[in-house]
C-alpha cells in the first residue's frame, strides 16, 4: 500500500510549533508521550508532520475533556482538598 508523502520537520521547527525545548521533547519521547524522531542520517533526526499534528490535536482534547472537571484552588500555598 503506498502512504502519502509527509513533511519531516527538524528539532527547531517541532520546538516552535509545540513550544517545548529539546531536554523536554526527547524526555516525552522516552516516556512514550510523545511521537519518537526517525533517523534521516548518522547525526540528524526528524519527526513526521502528521504526528506532530496528532499529538497536538491529542493534548487539546485532554484540555478540553477538564473543563467540566472541578478545579482545585490554592489558597496561602495549599491546595485546597489536599493534604501534605
Amino acid at each position: 500500500m503506498v502512504q502519502a508523502i509527509q513533511a519531516i520537520l527538524r528539532r527547531p521547527q517541532v520546538e516552535r510549533l509545540t513550544g517545548l525545548r529539546r531536554s523536554s521533547l526527547y524526555a516525552l519521547v522516552h516516556a512514550g508521550k510523545f511521537p519518537r524522531p526517525i533517523k534521516l542520517s548518522e547525526k540528524a533526526v526528524g519527526w513526521l508532520e502528521l504526528e506532530i499534528v496528532d499529538w497536538q490535536q491529542r493534548r487539546v482534547a485532554e484540555r478540553d475533556a477538564k473543563i467540566g472537571a472541578p478545579r482545585r484552588r490554592r489558597r496561602r500555598g495549599k491546595i485546597e482538598g489536599w493534604a501534605r
